[in-house]
């Protein structure tokens, strides 16, 4: 018998916020020093994530369809002993409490699990759409099941204190207790992507948003409530679930005699186990089952590692979202090389849903690994539902009529649908692949769709570790070496002489022909729009921009614009104010927005058509004797001045000072009586001090500060703002933060007398109705709270990139703005498109040469691949 105190999470429906409420609860009692054993009710894995991160512990998956119900509890037990033990269970259920595996009558639902568990229910239940009425939902959730003992109440979304106390008075009415209500809170949540929540591995702001989650649970939720009727759990009369035991009860495997022979005299084997970012989705049993059948078990990250772990003699590739990081993974050329060597040669492979993605020939146009014969691409069908499967040839998974319980769970779409034969039946249809590349004799490559939970199928760990511990390494290859020849020969056929997948299913227009050589794989089958060559002769350096770098088939780390479309409240605010475009625009509702925003007055703010109308404006209205342009600098200021008619004079800051406002910056200003200055300056990222700025304004001078990337700094630190504005003008601009460059949405702010000057020469109605409705929501504290939380989650990117770029010996710029300008030599802007990298050529911007790049910053999967190629390119150079 085990005691664990435990609760489970559960809701009426999806959506309740049962994620957010089961990670808070975890957080909490965790960081009042508890040890905290997660669970999970259902196949998920994304959910289990951002349990891991709440407690330091790997989350268990209990589901009786995909484990049988008789491994639940062991599987719970094992989870709250492993690696120690645990004080307390915090299981987070799956859709609403009655709903499990359509015509079962809620086999596999969280109610099913608790009682098998006999876990306590906690129920959330969103009452943003209701009051009262809660009280009949959870009365029914409450006795509907006589097995479920719901235990206490949390109450979600509350509108006001009075809402909240109008839904709890009738929820305790009947009988049950509400143990915290919570009020609506944009920061009470993860995003979202097509297949449900953002991985936590995903993102940089995982740890902050826990944070805040977990103060809020403490906050508003009854704890103690909670903890005490945890401990009224009676004991589990379970053991723990252990992987070893489950080995020695796995069905006898059949290996082919030699692969049996060599494997029985072998070390244990190493088999590579895909993780990152890309690969975020597998179960911890699956690990811990490769181990105990003697594997020595390595995480591989496709996007970062240029090869395999030495001596591998398997791969495993989970589910993740390769999707979302294709262009990265399709740039790692050394390791889709070597993979595919190493497949065609007859590596044992078992690539599920992600894995498959990344094996097939593309993925949305994207090359990839090139070992199945086979297409994929984003659909906009959701395949979800559990699976019963049964194998359909002998494999590294076991012999033919290995029978599988596993799920499906994606968007995405192959072509064809299935390989021939294929890797499973699972009765009305067939799935997958099941290649046998080197000509073994048995299918040494499987990939599908099938997810499977290897607890509930443990002779598969068996069989495929004996399978690799057969498996003879083939001589090392060079990763630097994936510019030659394609290994597959001309003929596009493996050492075995098989081929490469394609003795199944081919497709004629993927077929090299026999008499062309074999050109390094291109990063993408689009047509290249802008070539490297085409970039190497600027008309007019004033003029040129980041977009100019960027084609489709590049990773874009040359445009600043932080999302790719603008966030969910905001689109339909835009949506919302189509309907108003007949009427001409009235810019006073933004502009008294922006000055509440900034404690302005109306006068001191004037809305404009982005930054690049605001500097025209300035050249218009102003007539400087001497303009002075600090450099390096974005050019738009000086392209505007100059083709006012107006001379420039330029003031360039050295890189020796770190490009930095010096004593001896300032003295070569002299008497100008227009000062242009970026903060933070575009391209070098250096953040100046405010008061080194104000020290350079004086009667008779205008000194325009560009602040357009001001609000990716953190409390936006070191804005003029908020101080004297007389003779001072700064320029702002929203389409960076919020995705939105193509509407222009931009403002002045300011010296009243000079804002006044600046808006006698702008026409009328320059700004439209949508660039208006932008500034009116994003100056809103529900937006200017979500640019904070952007910008912090920036600052620990750009904090990545940075260590990456240092521990490669590069020098470069500041470390205050969402972009960090380095000096990664001459040629390497070149390389780097070659490669499949956009970045933003230095040589455009005044004081700066061609061994200057600008990186924009982006999440750390993007920026490893992006390392990678720079380690590839520094490393051929010195080599």
């Amino acid at each position: 018998m085990v005691t664990l105190p435990r609760v489970l999470v559960a809701a009426p429906a999806s959506g309740h916020g049962k994620t957010t409420i089961a990670v808070g609860i975890m957080a909490a009692l965790s960081r009042r020093g508890l040890t905290v054993a997660p669970a999970k009710v259902g196949p998920d894995y994304i959910d289990p994530g951002y349990h891991a991160l709440a407690t330091g512990r790997p989350s268990r998956t209990l589901d009786p369809w995909l484990v049988g119900e008789g491994r639940v509890a062991p599987l719970l037990v094992r989870g709250a002993t492993h690696p120690t033990a645990a004080d307390i269970a915090v299981l987070e259920g799956v859709m609403g409490l009655m709903d499990g595996r359509l015509g079962t009558d809620g086999f596999a639902s969280s109610a099913h699990v608790a009682g098998l568990t006999r876990t306590p229910v906690v129920l959330v239940v969103d009452i943003s759409s209701t009051s009262r009425t809660v009280a009949a939902t959870v009365h029914g959730l409450a006795t509907i099941d006589p097995s479920v003992d719901v235990v206490g109440v949390v109450l979600n979304k509350a509108g006001t204190l009075r809402h909240g106390d109008e839904a709890r008075r009738a929820v305790e009415s009947v009988g049950v207790p509400v143990w915290g209500v919570l009020p609506r809170d944009a920061a009470m949540h993860v995003p979202s992507r097509h297949l449900g929540l953002v991985p936590a591995a995903e993102r940089g702001e995982a740890a902050a948003t826990l944070d805040h989650i977990a103060a809020v649970a403490e906050e508003h939720l009854d704890l103690d409530a909670l903890l005490a009727a945890a401990r009224t759990a009676p004991d589990l009369d379970a053991a723990p679930w252990d992987p070893a035991a489950a080995l020695t009860q796995r069905a006898t495997h059949t290996l082919p005699e030699e692969l049996a022979q060599q494997a029985s005299r072998r070390e244990p084997p190493v088999i590579a186990v895909a993780g990152g970012r890309a690969f975020t989705f597998r179960y911890p049993e699956t690990v811990e089952l490769l181990e105990a059948a003697g594997a020595r078990v390595v995480e591989l990250d496709p996007a970062r590692d240029v090869e395999l772990p030495d001596g591998t003699q398997g791969l495993y590739l989970g589910g993740g979202f390769p999707e979302v990081h294709a262009r990265t993974l399709a740039t790692n050329r050394p390791l889709v090389h070597q993979i595919r060597t190493a497949i065609a040669a007859g590596m044992p492979t078992i690539a599920e849903c992600a894995g498959m993605l990344y094996l097939a020939e593309t993925l949305d146009d994207h090359p990839m690994v090139g070992a199945l014969p086979a297409r994929t691409a984003m659909g906009r069908r959701l395949t979800l539902g559990y699976r019963e499967a049964t194998s359909l040839v002998d494999s590294v998974l076991g012999p033919a009529g290995t029978r599988v319980t596993g799920h499906e769970f994606h968007r995405t779409t192959t072509t064809p649908s299935a390989g021939t034969p294929a890797a499973w039946d699972l009765g009305e249809r067939t799935e997958g692949f099941a290649l046998d590349p080197a000509g073994t004799g048995w299918a040494t490559l499987v990939a599908s769709y099938l997810h499977t939970h290897w607890a509930g199928s443990p002779s598969v760990a068996g069989t495929f570790v004996d399978a690799a511990a057969g498996w003879e390494v083939p001589q090392r290859q060079d990763p630097r070496g994936w510019r030659a020849e394609d290994p597959r020969g001309r003929d596009g056929r493996g050492p075995g002489g098989a081929a490469l997948g394609a003795s199944h299913v081919r497709h004629p227009s993927s077929s090299p022909s026999p008499a062309a050589p074999q050109p390094a794989q291109p990063l993408s089958r689009a047509t290249r729009t802008r070539s490297a060559s085409s970039l190497d002769v600027v008309a007019d350096p004033l003029r040129h921009h980041g977009d100019v770098e960027v084609s489709g088939d590049l990773v874009d780390l040359a445009v600043n614009v932080r999302l790719t479309q603008p966030p969910a409240w905001l689109a339909a605010a835009l949506v919302d104010e189509l309907g108003s475009v007949a009427a001409y625009p009235d810019p006073t509702r933004a502009r008294d927005a922006l000055a509440a925003r900034h404690g302005l007055a109306r006068e001191q703010v004037l809305p404009t058509s982005g930054g690049a109308e605001a500097f025209t404006l300035l050249a218009r209205a102003l007539a400087p004797r001497d303009a002075v342009v600090l450099h390096p600098q974005f050019t738009e200021p000086e392209a505007a001045l100059r083709a006012a008619g107006h001379e420039v004079r330029r003031v360039l800051l050295r890189p020796e000072d770190g490009f930095a406002l010096t004593t001896g910056a300032i003295e070569q200003i002299g008497d100008a009586d227009l000062v242009v200055i970026g903060n933070p300056t575009n391209p070098t990222g250096v953040l100046h001090p405010a008061h080194a700025i104000r020290s350079i304004v004086r009667p008779g001078r205008v000194v325009l500060v560009d602040e357009a990337f001001i609000d990716a700094v953190p409390r936006e630190c070191e804005s003029l703002l908020t101080g004297d504005l007389d003779g001072v003008l700064v320029v702002r601009s929203l389409t960076k933060t919020w995705a939105v460059a193509g509407i222009r949405a931009g403002y002045l702010a300011g010296d009243p007398d000079l804002v006044a000057t600046l808006a006698a020469h702008q026409p009328h109605w320059s700004v439209g109705s949508l660039a208006l409705r932008v500034m009116t929501e994003t100056a809103a504290p529900h937006a200017l709270a979500e640019a904070e939380r952007a910008a912090e989650e920036l600052a620990s990117w750009r904090a990545h990139l940075l260590a990456g770029l240092h521990a490669l010996a590069i020098p470069t710029g500041g470390s205050d703005a969402p972009f960090v300008l380095a000096q990664v030599g001459d040629g390497v802007h070149t390389a780097l498109r070659e490669s499949g990298w956009a970045v933003r050529r230095g040589d455009t911007f005044p004081g700066l040469d061609p061994t200057w790049v600008r990186i924009a910053v982006r999440d750390p999967h993007t920026i490893d691949g992006l390392l990678r190629e720079l380690t590839h390119l520094l490393h051929r150079r010195t080599a």
